[in-house]
């Protein structure tokens, strides 16, 4: 395989809810959820059911033909969001693909091509392609691919002025993660994505928000954005919608998609039968009544649990950030030990930009996991106390 990965020793066998096993037979308790992408846990019954029934039916027909799972998934969505329109992919850097691609083609039919620019956000991450890595602008990711697209401005994360001056005539879209999940667990506060909302009806500037990782349930709403009270013109989601399996989405009204046009964009894959089942059963029990509920009502008992470790190491812990099941500690020691002292209490969490290490549990966790979380934390945290305390022991001795 290309060592793209700094893979962990890790070789999982089996999993079910929030808990993996290995091969040699230890088990691990899931708060990583596959980048949140396990949204409803491992090997989840409804969805290995429609998996299962899906795959002794049809696996593939290509676009070329109606797709009446897809069609109804798509319809599901749309009903649930501000949505009129769905486009089905693989992934979430495809769901942005086709987003940037839309909001671009969106100006280019009204007469304006030359209006194709758009405003991100320092430390976002829209995933791996060339578009979508100029999109999320980080050295890191850029390097060596040579030049980068062109057709994307930066701009610091809640600097309204360098915001404004970078909107200009010709400005396409602005692109933001309501939370952003690589750059360290980051939430835009309400009155901020509000006020991206008014800048871009203001301006005829379109508004994409990428959901890839807050969406589907993953911060107590169905997508981030509600608690703002706002609405996009255009969504990338991935991840949790396909709970396991590889799909994603872009969403859109249809005045913003009103360029896509048949030839103007395409997926082999995006949308194949499989996918739709398992995305229909991912919805089927993420809008059911009081699921939502449940996700804030955890997500709150994490919250309080992960305060209370802060407060008992406060120099390993500087702050606990995110919502619902998306959660943060920024902390003191590098990340990537408590990844790895967790990893020793067989607890899986990941890290993230800004020092921050990502706890982003199945939506189905129950507050004895939570529990079992905090309990496996709060022992790793004091094996990096003590490992800080070591130096001077031995300098006393």
């Amino acid at each position: 395989m290309l060592p793209v990965y700094a893979r962990a020793p890790l070789a999982f066998e089996s999993g079910e809810g929030a808990w993996l096993r290995t091969e040699d037979g230890r088990r691990f308790l899931d708060f990583a959820a596959g980048i949140a992408v396990n949204a409803l846990g491992h090997a989840h019954p409804h969805l290995v059911e429609a998996l299962r029934d899906q795959a002794g039916k049809l696996w593939h027909i290509s676009n070329l033909y109606q797709n009446p799972a897809g069609e109804r998934l798509a319809r599901r969505l749309c009903e649930a969001t501000f949505a009129e329109v769905v486009f089905f992919t693989n992934s979430g850097a495809e769901a942005l693909e086709a987003a940037i691609k839309m909001a671009r083609k969106y100006h280019a039919v009204k007469g304006d091509p030359d209006r194709f620019r758009i405003v991100t956000f320092e430390g976002a991450f829209h995933g791996r392609t060339l578009a979508t890595i100029a999109a999320g602008g980080q050295p890191k990711y850029l390097e060596g691919f040579g030049p980068k697209v062109e057709g994307f401005d930066q701009v610091p994360f809640g600097d309204d002025e360098a915001l404004k001056a970078a909107c200009g005539p010709n400005t396409a879209a602005i692109l933001i993660e309501p939370v952003q999940g690589e750059g360290g667990i980051r939430p835009v506060p309400p009155e901020r994505l509000r006020f991206l909302r008014r800048l871009c009806d203001e301006h005829g500037m379109l508004l994409i928000l990428d959901e890839v990782q807050s969406g589907v349930g993953r911060t107590g709403k169905l997508f981030s954005h509600e608690w703002a009270g706002i609405a996009p013109d255009i969504m990338a989601v991935a991840k949790g919608i396909g709970g396991g399996f590889p799909v994603g989405a872009c969403l859109a009204t249809r005045d913003a998609s009103s360029g896509m046009k048949p030839g103007t964009h395409g997926s082999t894959f995006g949308g194949n039968p499989l996918a739709m089942a398992v995305g229909n059963a991912v919805l089927d029990v993420v809008l059911a009544d009081g699921f939502l509920d449940q996700v804030q009502r955890t997500g709150l008992l994490l919250k309080q649990r992960l305060a209370e470790l802060k407060d008992r190491h406060p120099a390993v812990i500087a702050e606990v950030r995110g919502e619902g099941l998306m959660v943060g500690l920024r902390l003191h020691v590098p990340n990537v030990d408590l990844v790895k002292a967790a990893e020793q209490e067989e607890l899986l969490v990941i890290s993230a930009g800004d020092n921050v290490v990502r706890l982003l549990p199945p939506l189905i966790v129950s507050d004895a996991e939570i529990a079992e979380a905090a309990a496996r934390l709060d022992r790793a945290c004091e094996a990096l106390e003590a490992a800080m305390r070591q130096p001077a022991r031995e300098a006393a001795a």
